[in-house]
């Protein structure tokens, strides 16, 4: 999805020495402060995100990642985190070892590529969600992150479109959308008056799909979904 391998790229892939792990739900994969793990995981299935805290506690969600991502290819070259990772759901990754990662980057010009896009994707993803916060009604906020997950889902192959279960509570959509559970409660209820979405506990079908675009302020682009086939 990042960049077209060719047959020496995908063996030198396929060639790392990988080591399967689990982590349920709640676990720390990066801990903000602390220095980079000896490998990198790769997200086989399940759904983590990316978080800050402030000195006082409070938790801002900064972006979901799930199946087909990596979650510290930035310890590829950097030496400490600077936010935390945690399993949203029961995740099953594939570790490789972080300095063999690193040579596969510098020796093999498209993964290093690939890399680079998925980085740089990364980045796009974030400004969407600063804009999202700093500029968008509780209402479109909500939307826009259905959306969202709706086509990311549906791209790793986790979810349906447009039916899916959302593995969020209500607490952690606020800590994604800047806003209280109680006013994700009433924003998601209002999604439901207006015809956009029905709900049954976490399982979300969208009604409108070309509705809540527009309710959304929603546009696909930020997400390069189409990134290699563009090539």
């Amino acid at each position: 999805m990042r960049a077209r391998l060719d047959d020496a790229d995908r063996a030198a892939i396929t060639a790392m020495v990988l080591q399967h792990r689990h982590y349920e739900p709640g676990s720390y994969l990066i801990r903000e402060g602390e220095p980079p793990r000896p490998t990198c995981a790769f997200i086989i299935s399940g759904i983590a995100y990316r978080q800050k805290l402030t000195r006082e506690g409070a938790r801002q969600i900064v972006s979901l990642e799930m199946q087909g991502d990596f979650v510290d290819v930035q310890h590829l070259f950097l030496r400490v985190a600077d936010h935390n990772v945690q399993s949203l759901t029961r995740l099953e990754t594939a570790e490789v070892s972080r300095d063999g990662l690193r040579k596969l980057a510098l020796t093999h010009p498209a993964i290093g590529e690939a890399l680079w896009v998925d980085a740089l994707i990364a980045g796009s993803v974030y400004r969407e969600w600063v804009t999202n916060l700093g500029r968008r009604d509780a209402k479109t906020r909500v939307a826009h992150l259905l959306c969202e997950f709706t086509l990311r889902a549906r791209a790793a192959g986790v979810a349906g479109h447009p039916s899916y279960e959302l593995p969020m509570t209500q607490e952690q959509l606020g800590d994604a959308t800047g806003l209280t559970s109680v006013h994700v409660n009433r924003t998601l209820k209002l999604l439901e008056v207006d015809g956009l979405i029905a709900r049954d506990r976490r399982h979300i079908r969208l009604l409108d799909w070309g509705r809540i675009v527009d309710v959304a302020d929603f546009n696909s682009r930020y997400l390069h979904l189409d990134q290699a086939g563009s090539r």
